[in-house]
């Protein structure tokens, strides 16, 4: 069961001006699931994106930055984006790269598009070859279905394990004029995000220009995406994409730092937190949600490295999962984080407002009773103060349950 989450009713989510998603059941994942889903954008539509920096990107990944590269950066001429699960074309060799692009060139027929119009995106099996005979074949279908209020129908149609639909909506005032933000994503396990997250779709009606579209998505996934883990695995198919249809009729936002990029970009980003904590929420197996900030850092990137160590630690993990206050594993993921120059007697440890350990040691004031009160909660702040800096950061992750080996060694089944 997921962590304190729920879908977001179909009427929460604002449309987007501009933008229609289309979705079918093509059969490549099994019967009866919607599995194939089209993004259609209104021409003069910008877009920003980033990938995954595992180096065995799949073959949609790969197909996808020659396309915006072809669009020459400010991706003005991107129309369309192709979503299929049940399948990765990852580790598919050329083969996969020509089955992602025969995929494109397939719609790209359907709405007379150039191919490098289309982006696509996959998601599932690794390893299997795309079945892009299915995808053409259901394309018509998802384009006859495509309508503006089609984002919680979407949101379930790109999920894998996921239990639970991922969307949320915001409005926010830009420049005089109501701009609405609407975002969804999936991802359940193979969940340690080096850009993005699994796989995730963000569209605004604001006008911006279109050389900042790449900036806001890299800074949208640095807060956002790049905060979360649940089992430390970075996936093959990493993809975030940012849109915007310059529909609000807000004056061209020129600059992410002026007072309308900031009111624009903070809105946003409650949404891309929003999507990234629900991949937590809903990490396979998962029966908690933690938050592990790092306080006193020399600067934030070491603060996240430590904050990552306590994460991904299985040890770690399975005593949250326990409810067993086992402290001493975080001060030894603390301790192996691999800051050199770590001084152990400056370390204090938090669980909630609970001080477990002062100057690197047991507080002398801490009794297990109300650790074991903090553990057994559905929600778990950790705070490690290492007294070093000013810098802080924080991530979101979860427990490691059995659930977890359950899904992950029955996935193909």
């Amino acid at each position: 069961m997921p962590v304190n989450l729920v879908a977001t009713p179909a009427d929460h989510l604002y449309p987007v001006a501009g933008v229609r998603w289309g979705i079918t059941e093509a059969g490549i994942r099994k019967a009866n699931r919607k599995d194939l889903a089209v993004l259609l954008l209104d021409e003069g539509t910008s877009v920003g994106a980033v990938f995954t920096q595992n180096r065995f990107c799949a073959a949609p990944v790969q197909i996808c930055r020659e396309h915006l590269a072809k669009n020459g950066g400010k991706s003005l001429g991107i129309r369309a984006l192709l979503i299929n699960t049940g399948n990765a074309n990852a580790g598919t060799g050329r083969d996969g790269l020509s089955r992602a692009l025969s995929s494109c060139i397939a719609l790209a027929r359907e709405l007379e598009l150039a191919p490098e119009q289309v982006l696509p995106f996959s998601t599932g099996v690794i390893m299997e070859p795309l079945p892009h005979e299915r995808i053409a074949a259901g394309l018509a279908g998802a384009i006859a279905d495509a309508r503006e209020n089609n984002w919680a129908r979407a949101a379930e149609a790109i999920m894998t394990t996921d239990t639970v639909a991922k969307a949320f909506s915001s409005r926010v005032s830009v420049g005089g004029k109501q701009v609405t933000v609407t975002g969804i994503s999936k991802g359940a396990g193979m969940i340690r995000p080096n850009m993005a997250t699994m796989l995730g779709f963000m569209a605004t009606d604001a006008c911006i220009a279109p050389g900042l579209m790449k900036q806001l998505a890299s800074d949208l996934a640095e807060g956002s995406f790049n905060r979360v883990t649940v089992d430390g695995d970075t996936s093959t198919n990493d993809s975030f994409v940012v849109i915007a249809t310059h529909k609000a009729g807000n004056a061209e936002i020129a600059s992410l730092d002026g007072s309308d990029g900031q009111a624009l970009r903070a809105a946003m980003l409650d949404v891309a937190r929003k999507l990234a904590q629900a991949i937590v929420r809903d990490g396979e197996g998962a029966t908690k949600f933690i938050t592990i900030t790092v306080e006193g850092g020399k600067n934030a990137a070491e603060c996240r490295q430590v904050a990552y160590s306590i994460a991904h630690s299985p040890l770690v993990k399975t005593a949250f999962f326990a409810s067993d206050p086992n402290l001493g594993r975080i001060l030894a993921a603390v301790g192996y984080a691999g800051i050199d120059d770590l001084d152990q007697t400056g370390i204090d440890l938090y669980l909630d407002d609970v001080l477990v350990a002062k100057n690197g040691g047991r507080d002398p004031a801490y009794v297990e009773a109300d650790g074991q009160r903090v553990m057994s909660q559905s929600e778990i702040g950790v705070r490690v103060v290492l007294g070093r800096g000013p810098a802080t950061d924080t991530v979101w992750t979860c427990d490691l349950s059995y659930d977890y080996v359950k899904i992950n060694a029955d996935y193909r089944s």
